[in-house]
């Protein structure tokens, strides 16, 4: 995600400068495929080239200098989800990899609760339904990286989550009823930061853009830098960054917040449910 964003403001950079990929390459004297390969994330960059690249586009901002030659080095930094290769496919490992960048998180969950808000109980028994041949080992370790990834929202700059849970989502028991008491009673705890708002789209609210199913959008601090898209299937996942794309899904989140259940509304909602598995 580092060497995404990082190859994004390159390119932008470069484009704003006036300058084509064939005359900065001549200018640099570096080979000619080198740095149409950095701006499309196929090779990294080191932090002395970078600094050779905004010298040439005439970047005077000490800021953002320092910004992109540290994203430089840290682009070479392998993420902690990196060591589940064997239990992770990749467009996982990739889409934490994007979790952990983002300013902004929005999601629309038609089912379940989504996994940063997941308890441990919760979020066994969602794995165990959903890949029923894993071993327990298997099973208990992707346990442990779906609660690795909440550590994020107590992080001192932590994202923005902002969540649409359709009302299926908190009236399907799972697991148990014990177990969806306890989930349920998380989602509306007290939380240290205010990073979290959730709201849930009721029944009431009838036909809505997302009918076809769940999705995660992510936005990054960087003004110019695009988002993410990310849909999970069963089997793998699709990652969108086309800009019709993020207009799109932000465009129905937009709509499916509208119409959802306000926060206030949502914790009297979930408490009255937390009341009923009593």
């Amino acid at each position: 995600m580092r060497r995404r964003r990082l190859a994004a403001e390159l390119r932008r950079i470069r484009t704003e400068a006036g300058m084509s990929i064939t005359q900065a390459v001549a200018r640099l004297g570096w080979p000619g495929s080198k740095l149409s390969r950095i701006e499309n994330r196929q090779i990294g960059i080191s932090a002395a080239d970078v600094r050779k690249l905004l010298d040439l586009y005439e970047v005077d901002d000490d800021r953002q200098v320092r910004e992109l030659v540290e994203l430089a080095r840290r682009s070479k930094e392998r993420g902690w989800w990196e060591s589940y290769t064997a239990t992770l496919p990749t467009e996982t490992r990739t889409m934490i990899g994007i979790e952990t960048e983002a300013s902004l998180i929005r999601t629309y969950s038609q089912a379940l609760i989504p996994g940063l808000l997941q308890t441990p109980d919760y979020a066994r028994a969602v794995i165990r339904a959903a890949r029923p041949t894993d071993s327990q080992e298997i099973v208990n370790e992707r346990v442990e990286i779906r609660l690795a990834r909440q550590a994020l929202l107590d992080e001192k700059e932590a994202p923005q989550l902002w969540v649409v849970l359709n009302e299926a989502a908190v009236r399907h028991v799972v697991g148990s009823k014990a177990i969806m008491k306890t989930q349920l009673e998380s989602l509306i705890k007290e939380r240290e930061t205010s990073s979290v708002e959730l709201q849930i789209l009721p029944f009431s609210a009838g036909e809505h853009p997302a009918m076809v199913g769940s999705f995660w959008l992510y936005s990054f601090p960087a003004p110019n830098e695009m988002g993410a898209v990310y849909i999970e299937t069963m089997n793998s996942a699709l990652i969108m960054e086309e800009p019709q794309d993020l207009d799109t899904y932000g465009e129905a989140f937009d709509r499916l917040r509208a119409a959802a259940l306000s926060p206030k509304d949502t914790r009297e909602l979930v408490r009255s449910l937390v009341a009923d598995t009593l």
